[in-house]
């Protein structure tokens, strides 16, 4: 069995460093509760890991279904709702999957479809556990 490491260090105010795989970033608070906006917050990375990791997996299968060519653009954008009540939290997430295809080729949508299905429902860990506890929903749009 793997493991996954973070860790993060205090450098003032609400900034902390934050330590990942080898990278380096910073998570901070909005200005109106003490940070500095020095970097993303916690929760809106929750959305970034799980548009990131599905769209590995997307990518990942279409290659294998020879689609990955004819894409021009490809891009995952991660809706969430959160609750008025602490802890505030998501209760659900809209991912949009934006395609264009291109010039002169067309995108099967199909296989697209197929690809989504299989990250959201076999390979995404992210995706996976974010289905445990809350809602989620997406959208195809193919330009």
């Amino acid at each position: 069995m793997s493991k996954d490491k973070s860790s993060v260090k205090w450098t003032g105010k609400m900034a902390f460093e934050t330590h990942v795989s080898g990278h380096t970033f910073f998570i901070d608070a909005d200005e109106k509760v003490g940070g500095e906006d020095k970097g993303p917050r916690p929760k809106a990375l929750m959305l970034s890991s799980l548009a990131g990791c599905t769209a590995m997996d997307v990518i990942s299968i279409l290659r294998k279904m020879r689609v990955e060519p004819d894409i021009e653009h490809f891009a995952v954008h991660a809706d969430g709702d959160v609750t008025e009540e602490h802890p505030k939290h998501f209760y659900k997430i809209h991912l949009t999957f934006e395609f264009t295809a291109k010039q002169g080729k067309t995108l099967p949508l199909d296989k697209i479809e197929k690809a989504i299905n299989l990250s959201e429902d076999r390979y995404c860990g992210v995706s996976y556990s974010y289905k445990q506890v809350m809602e989620m929903s997406h959208e195809i749009k193919i330009n």
